[in-house]
């Protein structure tokens, strides 16, 4: 029972997956801060409306209390990037070792036969089948 768990776990969709939905949730708060942080003062200074507080800094000839807040989107893909190197170093590497090491004590299987192998014994039952 163990062991089939194990295998399904070591298996390379798997991880590809828990991989890509932590990536997507720390991509989704880069995409969060660059609208809340770039775009919507963008918007707000055009409508007229409060903009976002925040630091960065005032649009010339825009609403004077609209700011961009490029802190916001930098600390957004510092954080990114945060989690894909950990991400990368406490689970892809270390499976990826594990795979490797599995491959390792495994024996190859037999050769499969090339085409003209293939080719050559299907010409030979042929002529065997001629013959009789």
């Amino acid at each position: 029972m163990f062991k089939g768990f194990k295998d399904f776990l070591m298996r390379g969709n798997v991880i590809d997956l828990s991989v890509a939905v932590i990536i997507g949730a720390a991509f989704t708060t880069i995409v969060t801060s660059f609208t809340d942080g770039l775009i919507k003062p963008l918007i707000n200074s055009a409508g007229g409306t409060k903009a976002a507080e925040g630091l960065g800094f005032r649009i010339i000839g825009g609403n004077p209390s609209t700011f961009l807040d490029f802190g916001a989107v930098i600390n957004a893909a510092i954080n990114f990037l945060i989690v894909a190197a950990i991400v990368y170093f406490v689970i892809v590497l270390p499976v990826k070792h594990i795979q490797e090491r599995r491959k390792r004590g495994e024996e190859p299987g037999p050769a499969e036969p090339t085409d003209v192998e293939l080719l050559t014994e299907i010409r030979d039952l042929l002529r065997q089948q001629q013959t009789r």
